[in-house]
């Protein structure tokens, strides 16, 4: 299948305002590197996605516009329908400039101020960011790091749900940064138990699409309504720069609420024009680009395996079930890993991300953006082993 499309190509992107290529000195110092670090690809957009911006850009206005309307939401039922075999509700979507956004307006909905908010570490960096930034409090549930992959803390996770001021779990499904999908049976699982510790479930499932395990999305599992399922197309289909995102919120007076927010308070209501159409044409017309993506990346994964492996048996890199990020524990080599970050800039000219940005729980591990051409993926893999071999000579 992945012969149909190209993602073995480069694609330039220097001189675009690239955040990850063109703005890599902002956070390595240093300017011309090999970036593996922001998670979006170097890929360009599935043809249909493309064709019908360029569609739309031969109308000259360039007017306000909407979300609200049959061919948005009925693209989405759609997508859920052909690619995960549920049923949702149209009438609980809601548009959002941003997955964080929606987020932060739920955070504000259904906590207050000093409350915790409960989410699993390793963790995306803007989950602490969004937590503390609104007031609230980090509660850390640390994942269980296993032989064939990670486990929740179930015992720890309960104690926590338990605390008489924790409000919210935050859930990130699949996870990242470590690639977890949650079987149907753990995510009803942590739906019993926050209905019964009367927390509400925010499930942030933004890499939902590369997955290479079924996914189950976040469906209540006979909770309560506190709860909601938020996303995009944008990690999916490569088109963050469009903006756009939605969200389930089944719960009418939460619905109503944020919708309020959005519109009466924020001023965010209306969309971007391509990002509406952009997302529409992706799950309209964008599946066999995804599938073969999805081939393409885990053969990248594959690689770096075999790589990693044969030069350092210890680190036993295994493929995730989810995502186009290699979260690679490099901890049973007792690197120094500020040491590892400055030899792939000075010595590699390769800017990868060090794990401790992802919390404490991400020491001795590095980030690796899988979301590129294989010949990217062999040079990244090849300033890793180099950096490291420096150390142990």
């Amino acid at each position: 299948m992945t012969k149909t499309f190209d993602f073995d190509t480069t694609i330039d992107r220097m001189g675009t305002y690239c955040t990850q290529w063109d703005y890599v000195q902002d956070r390595f110092g240093k300017a011309g590197l090999l970036p593996f670090t922001i998670s979006d690809m170097d890929f360009g957009a599935p043809e249909a996605v493309v064709e019908a911006l360029k569609a739309r850009l031969e109308h000259p206005v360039l007017g306000y516009s909407r979300w609200n309307h049959d061919d948005f939401k009925g693209a989405i039922v759609r997508w859920y329908a052909s690619r995960f075999n549920v049923e949702v509700n149209a009438e609980h979507i809601v548009y959002g400039p941003s997955v964080i956004y929606i987020i932060a307006k739920l955070i504000e909905k259904w906590s207050h101020v000093g409350d915790g908010v409960v989410f699993q570490t390793p963790a995306y960096d803007a989950f602490y960011k969004l937590v503390e930034g609104s007031g609230r409090r980090c509660i850390r549930n640390p994942l269980i790091k296993t032989d064939s992959g990670w486990d929740v803390d179930w015992t720890r996770l309960e104690e926590q749900l338990a605390l008489p001021d924790t409000t919210i779990f935050l859930l990130c499904s699949p996870h990242n940064p470590t690639g977890r999908v949650w079987r149907k049976e753990e995510l009803t699982r942590i739906a019993a138990l926050c209905d019964k510790h009367a927390v509400a479930v925010i499930s942030d499932e933004i890499h939902m699409d590369v997955a290479f395990e079924a996914h189950t999305p976040w469906q209540g599992f006979g909770m309560q309504t506190r709860w909601a399922l938020v996303t995009s197309a944008s990690k999916s289909f490569n088109i963050p720069a469009l903006n756009g995102a939605y969200a389930f919120i089944p719960d009418t007076q939460c619905r109503e609420h944020y919708l309020f927010k959005l519109k009466e308070v924020d001023g965010l209501s209306s969309p971007s024009i391509m990002g509406v159409l952009g997302m529409m044409a992706a799950y309209e017309q964008g599946e066999p680009w995804l599938n073969a993506l999805n081939d393409y990346v885990r053969e990248n994964h594959t690689y770096v395996a075999s790589r990693l492996n044969s030069a350092f048996p210890s680190v036993n890199y295994r493929t995730p079930d989810a995502t186009y990020l290699a979260w690679i524990d490099l901890s049973s080599l007792n690197l120094d890993m500020d040491r590892l970050q400055r030899d792939l800039i000075d010595s590699f000219s390769v800017a990868i991300m060090n794990g401790s940005v992802y919390g404490e729980a991400g020491k001795g591990y590095v980030r690796l953006n899988l979301g590129c051409a294989r010949s990217k993926v062999e040079a990244g893999v090849d300033a890793l082993i180099g950096a490291i071999r420096l150390q142990q000579q």
